[in-house]
């Protein structure tokens, strides 16, 4: 299936389609281990339903997309775009260190679907910015649909700024993802905001970035489903004021997640999470306390254990979430 732009103009499509909450979203396995399809289209019934997403990144980070085989990244990536048609937009990862299995990843996307694609950087092995450019350029002159960068932590590697300026400027690369600190975030949007789109996926700066910085987007993060439920979407509603123009009572709505997001700072954020180790065990469980398919994460990545799975569940239940107790899967 062909996208209904031109690869020269992905970015003036992006700034045109990108706009309001994306959720990044997590990946459900069964009890024998294998994706659990059908729970991941529940999971996409409620994030076009309930939370009213305005669109859905998918196989990446959240996703466990390192865990997950080929065949199995293009079925989590077809059942999305299948979910989704019609009720928001989708942007599939399709990131590998082969840049042919990135190409071939992304054309799949594309012929299933989806509205754009986000590459992350190969991390292995290391190369400096003339290498990690030619991988870039020949990934994109091989698709034919936009392209965003994906900058984060998670990659155990930052691109430079020199390099994401020479990367702003191949014809389809139209946005980045910057999943580092705010001051990173703002770096970026100086250097190549006037030419792509620059997004932060955080919560916590989100108002702020609207206000102050002009963004129309936020791509993405799994906030969407972690701080809101249905009936409850105070993150939906104070963007839609703020893109409105109405930022004195987007504060007022934004300013009644602070609970929530003193749950996350333990949970995800801060420094008892570090210690923990990678967030998405958590996050996979918070979501299943909140009606979502949450459930097991994959090797190497380890459970959630019942104690932390009950303490999370009382800091919810104390910041005001309904939550599911015996919706939620625990493997100790």
């Amino acid at each position: 299936m062909a996208v209904d732009y031109a690869p020269d103009q992905a970015k003036q499509a992006a700034r045109e389609r990108f706009r309001g909450v994306w959720a990044a979203s997590t990946v459900p396995f069964g009890a024998d281990g294998g994706l659990d399809i059908p729970a991941l289209r529940r999971d996409m019934a409620r994030l076009t339903g309930d939370l009213a997403v305005d669109g859905v990144f998918c196989a990446g980070v959240m996703s466990e997309f390192w865990a997950l085989t080929g065949t199995e990244r293009r079925q989590v990536v077809e059942a999305v775009i299948g979910e989704a048609a019609g009720r928001c937009q989708v942007i599939a990862h399709t990131g590998h260190h082969s840049a042919d299995e990135t190409i071939e990843l992304t054309r799949h996307a594309q012929e299933a679907g989806a509205d754009f694609v986000v590459v992350i950087n190969p991390y292995y092995p290391s190369a400096d910015d003339d290498g990690l450019y030619q991988w870039f350029a020949r990934v994109c002159a091989h698709a034919d649909i936009g392209v965003w960068l994906f900058d984060t932590r998670f990659a155990q590697v930052s691109l430079s700024l020199d390099l994401i300026d020479r990367l702003a400027d191949i014809p389809n690369v139209c946005g980045i993802k910057v999943g580092h600190d705010h001051a990173r975030y703002l770096e970026v949007l100086r250097r190549v905001g006037d030419r792509i789109l620059v997004c932060e996926p955080n919560e916590g700066t989100w108002l702020e970035n609207m206000r102050d910085h002009g963004q129309r987007v936020f791509m993405s993060s799994a906030a969407p489903y972690l701080y809101q439920v249905a009936g409850w979407r105070p993150m939906r509603d104070y963007t839609e004021l703020a893109l409105a123009g109405d930022m004195v009572k987007a504060a007022e709505v934004a300013a009644t997640l602070e609970p929530v997001r003193a749950v996350a700072a333990r949970w995800l954020h801060g420094e008892e999470a570090r210690r923990r180790g990678h967030p998405v065990p958590y996050i996979k469980a918070w979501a299943g306390l909140l009606g979502m398919s949450g459930g097991p994460v994959r090797p190497p990545l380890g459970q959630v254990n019942p104690a932390d799975l009950a303490a999370m569940a009382a800091d919810l239940e104390a910041a005001g979430l309904p939550v599911d107790r015996a919706g939620a899967l625990a493997v100790g």
